[in-house]
Formats: structure tokens, sequence, C-alpha cells
């Protein structure tokens, strides 16, 4: 069969990509071995915004007597949680099967390697190949946890971010490696559900790659919460012979042992680039990374690639902006290039965090000087409200011509609030621009206009 555009792979970046190039009047497939919608929709960023909205329901419902309110006998069932997560993943693939008939999209079943002479050949669930042909090959097949040789995962004692989606019963004491976004999520869930929760971090701060101010509040509210942190630390290795783990820790002062029923190993990705046939196509690969130009063509005319299993930030939102990038350019229409300095990045813990462009100290060591302004939840009338006066927002400007270089947030529905500053950032909007932006009261986005007052000395509410 002939196609003009195949993608292999129907994550946020596959099925994006295939509903665009449908768009724009390309006959169009989508290769997909398990299930529509990839890690994103099924194992990762949907199904654990479900478990986290869980948490946050039990966690009000703990604390109703804040509100005037009373409540007997509240509890959880962790069955029931896990179950519900499951339906909402559930629930939005059957959308994305929609969408694919929508859009006229064949949905191609089976494992899809690439093939010189722009081919494809897909493998069903009964071994069947059944190769096809497409003048556009665009490969989106993701990533998945990554694996450490002195943390080999077995899927029971040691498991991944999927795994933790379905325990089948909740764990009395959980460790977790690595604080980035899927390690805190994690943390913050099983915390709330009440299990025993050790973040090992080998950084100095947890969330390492945030503005340093918000590291540091994020790690006193991991610490408010009866979360344990220890930085600067490293897993040696992990014992699992017995009834759970026991993991020897490496830290500044000396070796510590921790026991738990389950360690999550949180430490980053590794793309899934293995037997899809880049080797013998000759597409050029680098440190697990596809090379690819400004839109995507990897150095074998035909064949591109978007998403985690290319360089840049291994994020949903960018993984689809790359794919309609792609076909955009493959239509011929006019488009621009990406700008990776301003992609936003969130984490949905408690409090959750969001932020775009330079930190403080990456806008430091670039050498501009900088007006900084920063305004706290605590002041908000709209946060004061609703119970929710943790955090608060960043913002950093060029003070020579006012450009925003940077947003950095921390609190309740900061995750709904960045793009305001992305959206800023890309019209190249400065700091009067903003302050002369007449913001709803009363509402937490204020806190932006608030902390840009602050920054040129204009704050009202401080």
């Amino acid at each position: 069969m002939k196609y003009d555009v195949i993608v292999i792979g129907s994550g946020p970046g596959g099925y994006v990509t295939a509903i665009r190039a449908s768009q724009l009047g390309f006959k169009t497939a989508v290769v997909e071995r398990e299930s529509l919608g990839g890690i994103c929709l099924n194992w990762g960023c949907i199904p654990t915004k479900a478990l986290l909205k869980s948490a946050q329901v039990y966690d009000y419902l703990k604390h109703v007597d804040d509100y005037g309110l009373k409540a007997e006998a509240i509890d959880k069932d962790f069955e029931a949680v896990i179950k519900r997560s499951r339906g909402v993943a559930e629930g939005m693939s059957k959308g994305i099967e929609f969408l694919m008939k929508k859009n006229k999209i064949d949905v191609i079943k089976g494992s899809g390697k690439i093939k010189a002479g722009k081919k494809v050949d897909v493998t069903d669930a009964d071994g069947k190949v059944t190769e096809y042909d497409a003048d556009h090959i665009i490969i989106a097949t993701g990533a998945r946890s990554r694996e450490l040789p002195n943390l080999p995962q077995d899927g029971k004692k040691v498991i991944g971010y999927r795994q933790a989606m379905t325990l089948p019963e909740q764990p009395k004491k959980m460790i977790v490696v690595g604080s980035g976004a899927i390690g805190v999520e994690f943390a913050h869930f099983y915390n709330s559900m009440g299990t025993e929760v050790t973040i090992v971090e080998f950084m100095p701060n947890v969330v390492p790659v945030e503005d340093e101010e918000v590291s540091k509040a994020f790690g006193n509210a991991l610490k408010k919460a009866g979360i344990k942190v220890m930085l600067n630390s490293a897993v040696e290795s992990v014992d699992t012979s017995g009834d759970g783990v026991v993991a020897t820790v490496k830290t500044k002062k000396g070796e510590e042992k921790l026991e738990a029923d389950i360690l999550l190993s949180a430490v980053g990705i590794k793309t899934n680039i293995e037997n899809i046939g880049l080797e013998e196509v000759g597409i050029v690969v680098d440190r697990d990374k596809i090379i690819v130009n400004d839109f995507y063509q990897t150095n074998i005319p035909g064949y591109y690639a978007i998403g985690d299993v290319v360089p840049g930030q291994a994020l949903a939102h960018v993984a689809s902006a790359e794919g309609i990038t792609c076909v955009e350019k493959i239509a011929g229409l006019h488009t621009e290039p990406i700008d990776y300095g301003n992609i936003p990045g969130c984490t949905y813990a408690y409090p959750e965090i969001a932020s775009v462009g330079l930190t403080e100290k990456a806008a430091k060591e670039a050498g501009y000087e900088l007006k900084i302004g920063k305004f706290p939840f605590s002041a908000s009338g709209k946060a004061s409200a609703a119970g929710t006066k943790e955090g608060f927002v960043k913002v950093i400007f060029d003070a020579k011509y006012g450009e925003w270089l940077g947003c950095h947030m921390i609190g309740t529905g900061v995750t709904d609030m960045i793009a305001e500053a992305v959206l800023g950032r890309k019209l190249e909007t400065t700091g009067h621009e903003v302050l002369k932006t007449v913001h709803p009261h009363p509402t937490m986005s204020e806190a932006v206009m608030e902390a840009v007052a602050a920054a040129y000395d204009e704050v009202i509410h401080l």
C-alpha cells in the first residue's frame, strides 16, 4: 500500500502529526504497536494527572475543617484510585481513535521498521509482516524509563513510572530515585495516599532544572508534607533478595541503608530507537538521539524524526509542535523553526511548578543586567480565599531593553498560568506592556502583573 505520509508511533507527537498531515491533504497512516496515544496518554501525562487529582481531593477532605466544613470517616480506596486513572486513560485513547476516523487516517497495528526506498515493514501480533510505501516517513517512537546499571528494573520491587501507575496494592514505604517531574509527582501522590516516601537526588537541589529559588521552596514543601529528601546522594546498589528492597545510598557523610517495599527509578528516559531500521537505512544517531535539521529531516531524504527521539526537551507539547512544523514544511507552507528557548516546563505535584525562559543564574551567566520581581501568593486575595497561599511568581527582565527573559512560578494552578509568559515572550512583550495589561481581580494570574510591578518598583500589594 502507498501513502503520502506514514507516521511510526501514535503518541502526542505521532497522532498530532498525522492529523495535521491529513488536514493538509496527505494520505496518511499511523503505525502503533500498543494503544493509540502512546506513553503520554496511556502511561504518562494523562493518567498521572488523574492520580494527582485523587490525591488533591483526598488532601482537601482531610482538611475540610480549614474551610468551615465537617466530614467524618475520611479514607481512600487505593485500588479504586488506580482504576479511575486507568479509566481516564482508556477514555482518552478512544478519543484518539475517533480523531483518526474523523481525519480519515489509517491505523496500522503492529511494530514498524523502516527500510531503504521509503518503505516500512509492519509486523503484527501474529508475526505477519506487511510492507508499506510512503513519500515521507516520520519516526515518532518516543521513549521509555531509563535503567541504570546499578538499578535494574524487575517491574515488581524496582520499578519505572509505568508500574508505579498500576501497583496492585499501596506500599507502606517507597524510595524514589530522582527528583525531576516524574519523581516528585509520584512522590507527592504516594505520600498523599499515606506511603512513607524518601527521595534520593544526586544534585544539590530537588527539581534541579528549575530556578534555584523555586527548587528551594519546593524542597521545603516536600519536607513540610513529610517526605524525606536526601540531596547530593546516589543509590549505589539495591538488594531485592528479601521481602522488600534495601538500597545502599552514598551521601556526603558516608553510606546509608534505606529499607522500603518498592524503589521507583525516575532517573530519566531512554529513546525507543532500537530495532526500527535506522542502521539499515543509514540514519545518523548521536548519544541516543536521531540527528535532524530545523524541520526534522534526517540525513536521508524522505525520512524524518520528531519528539523524544530527537535532541530537545522530551515533553508532549514539544513533540506535537515538532510534528506540526515537520508536516507543514513538507507541504511547502511557510513555517519557522521552533524556539526551544521558549518552551514551558510544568511539574504537577503540590505545589505545582511552571517555568519558561532563563533562570536567574543562567541570565546572569549570559551577561544580562537584570530586573527581578517576585510576588508571593500569600499576598493574593484569590489565593487567601482559596486557602492556597503557598508559593510565588518570579519574573526576570533585561534591565536595558525590557526583554522578558524568564518566568518561574510555584503554587496552585501555575501550570495553567505560565502560558501568559510564553505568549508574552513570543510577542516580545516588555515589562511595561505587561504592567499596562489589565488583569482580572481576584485571580491567581494577578500575581504575574504584580511580580512585574515589583521588578519595576511599582508593586501595589506588597
